[in-house]
């Protein structure tokens, strides 16, 4: 039974449900085949996506509500602890022709924008609302989250290049617990998969990535990195509605 309104996916919502987009359906199709091919270097992305943990939900262009609606009922999920490990990808409804990545770049940040403005719940008094602060975090219901945009432009970062859509990913904070960047277990998971992504890519790692609370790196350069080996430069499109 189709329940009404429900905007976030589960992998057998998506391959049942008759009354989602045929661009969807289409664009979910080209993700799974390529996150599942062996080689992906992303583990955490491919099994979680196998085992069944990933949520999915689209927008379209002209409508983004879904978006609210599912990254509230996504991070709900953390409530129960054995959805620790859960990721969001949000597709958004492709253009009629492919654009540049300067332009998946500014709607990757006007849905943030867009989700921070329809956010009822105050961001905590100590976490920094400038972008340009180490310790600044994305926020929605009251949460961190991790965000981070994979589109069609990427031509040499092949690992970001999911379909036709720009597909956004979305990842509490919390599903990091024990594999932060100073952690031993972090730092071996995390330069596996760099190796891995390296590899695939043939190209060295972003010099923007790092991990979360490094005093020399901006969280908001890892969201949407470049296609190339050029450290991103300028201020952060993300406004606070407090500043």
């Amino acid at each position: 039974m189709i329940v009404a309104k429900q905007t976030l996916l589960t992998k057998e919502d998506v391959e049942t449900r008759t009354d989602l987009p045929a661009w969807f359906k289409k664009e979910f199709q080209t993700f799974e085949n390529t996150v599942t091919d062996k080689t992906f270097p992303c583990y955490f992305g491919r099994t979680g996506h196998l085992r069944g943990e990933l949520r999915y939900a689209y927008i379209e262009q002209k409508d983004w509500s879904n978006a609210a609606s599912a990254l509230k009922d996504f991070l709900a999920l953390f409530e129960n602890p054995k959805h620790k490990r859960h990721g969001l990808f949000l597709f958004v409804e492709p253009f009629e022709v492919q654009q540049s990545l300067e332009a998946y770049r500014q709607q990757f940040w006007d849905i943030l924008q867009y989700l921070h403005q329809v956010d009822d719940v105050e961001w905590p008094e100590e976490a920094p609302k400038d972008p340009d602060h180490y310790l600044w975090d994305f926020r929605y219901a009251g949460q961190p989250v991790f965000a981070f945009g994979n589109t069609p432009a990427y031509k040499q970062r092949k690992t970001r290049d999911l379909g036709n859509a720009m597909v956004i990913g979305f990842q509490p904070r919390l599903i990091f617990q024990g594999l932060e960047g100073t952690e031993k277990g972090g730092i071996m998971s995390r330069e596996k998969v760099r190796e891995r992504v390296e590899a695939w890519d043939n190209l060295p790692k972003h010099p923007d990535i790092s991990h979360f609370g490094d005093p020399t790196h901006n969280e908001w350069k890892q969201f949407f990195i470049g296609d190339d080996s050029e450290p991103i430069k300028g201020k952060c499109p993300f406004q606070h509605k407090a500043l």
